[in-house]
């Protein structure tokens, strides 16, 4: 290394040269870079109105997306909450005054008229029922109609400046979309506003009525909050418009988000006539004590599937056309009859006095009888 460095040390001049040539050389090449970078990288052209050095700061607040008030929930709550009523069922015993029994919801449909729709069993019972609006606003109410099979009842209050809920289409409802609950839960949180959703549409549930009786409901399923005080008040969709009443839950260790309401268009009906007859009016076979041959029992039993009649009214319709205990019916009009389903909802789509044909099946073959509907005996 010595040796190399004494012979072959480069001369200091020789040094200064290349500086001067790379310094030379680097002024060159940026003057060049300078002159081509525009071609490479051109500028985005801005509008004719914005100058090349304006300055364009970012607003210093952003835009808010929506106003609290214009939350539909919250609307809805406005809007819909104040038809929302609490029910107070008031009875008396041997020796006992009138005191408060339970308490539920209700819904103000009709302002002028003082009309409230309710669940039957928020009502059944009563000797005394108090409608309150608020705090400051209580009434007497009449009741002017009560149905236990479908679990509805209809009360009037004469009052001043009534809102009014505005009734929708339940037809028209979706599983999955928005489902809002307005009730008082334990008679004591007034208009408590809960939201969830459309779970289910459908949904059969069979419960026990006030009165003891097992009653079957097409129910719609949410999983908005419904608690003990909720019956009878409103589910609403997102328009502001009433699509169920409610009814029910399933209150059992481990169950969350599994409420029930009556369809809207199912309450339509029943409520026209609690106010026109007091009652509901129902078509009536005349028969009891009846149940379904499934296939299991059809197969052990060598007979068809159907409804099997294991009595039947004196003088009602069915004994009118000639049918007979142990009768099986398998066909009404045109329709087979194979569960108890198929059997209500048959007569739940005609009327009384229709004129019916009813194939049954009677010792090893069918007979056709010509029924004329009933009316159902209201208890």
């Amino acid at each position: 290394m010595t040796y190399y460095y004494d012979h072959y040390r480069p001369r200091r001049s020789g040094f200064f040269s290349t500086i001067l040539v790379a310094v030379v050389s680097a002024v060159i090449g940026g003057i060049i870079a300078l002159s081509f970078f525009p071609y490479f990288y051109p500028q985005e052209q801005l509008p004719d109105n914005i100058s090349q050095n304006q300055n364009l700061q970012p607003p210093t607040e952003l835009p808010v997306p929506f106003e609290p008030g214009d939350n539909p929930i919250v609307r809805i709550a406005d809007t819909v909450g104040p038809a929302v009523v609490s029910i107070t069922n008031y009875q008396s015993g041997f020796f006992i005054s009138p005191h408060s029994v339970s308490s539920g919801s209700g819904v103000i449909f009709d302002s002028r008229k003082g009309y409230i729709v309710t669940n039957f069993h928020v009502v059944d019972n009563a000797d005394r029922l108090v409608v309150s609006l608020d705090e400051n606003r209580q009434y007497e109410a009449k009741l002017i109609g009560g149905d236990r099979r479908t679990d509805l009842a209809v009360l009037q209050i004469d009052a001043p400046n009534l809102p009014e809920a505005e009734f929708g289409d339940s037809s028209k409802i979706r599983v999955g979309e928005t489902a809002i609950a307005i009730g008082n839960p334990l008679g004591e949180f007034a208009r408590s506003v809960t939201v969830g959703v459309i779970s289910a549409l459908n949904r059969e549930l069979t419960v026990q009525s006030s009165g003891g009786m097992e009653i079957t409901l097409e129910l719609i399923q949410t999983d908005a909050a419904i608690n003990p005080g909720n019956s009878g008040g409103a589910l609403v969709n997102t328009r502001g418009e009433v699509i169920g009443i409610n009814s029910a839950k399933i209150a059992r260790e481990g169950v969350e988000g599994l409420g029930f309401a009556i369809p809207i268009n199912d309450v339509r009906p029943i409520v026209k006539q609690l106010i026109e007859k007091g009652r509901v009016s129902r078509p009536f076979i005349g028969i009891y004590d009846f149940s379904e041959i499934t296939e299991k029992l059809s197969q052990w039993y060598d007979v068809p599937v159907g409804i099997h009649v294991n009595g039947v009214v004196r003088g009602g319709p069915a004994d009118k056309a000639g049918m007979k205990p142990n009768d099986i019916i398998v066909q009404l009009n045109d329709e087979k009859i194979e569960t108890l389903s198929d059997l209500y909802n048959f007569l739940k789509e005609h009327k009384v006095g229709d004129k019916v044909k009813v194939v049954v099946f009677r010792d090893g073959r069918k007979v056709q009888l010509d029924l004329v509907l009933g009316e159902m005996p209201s208890r």
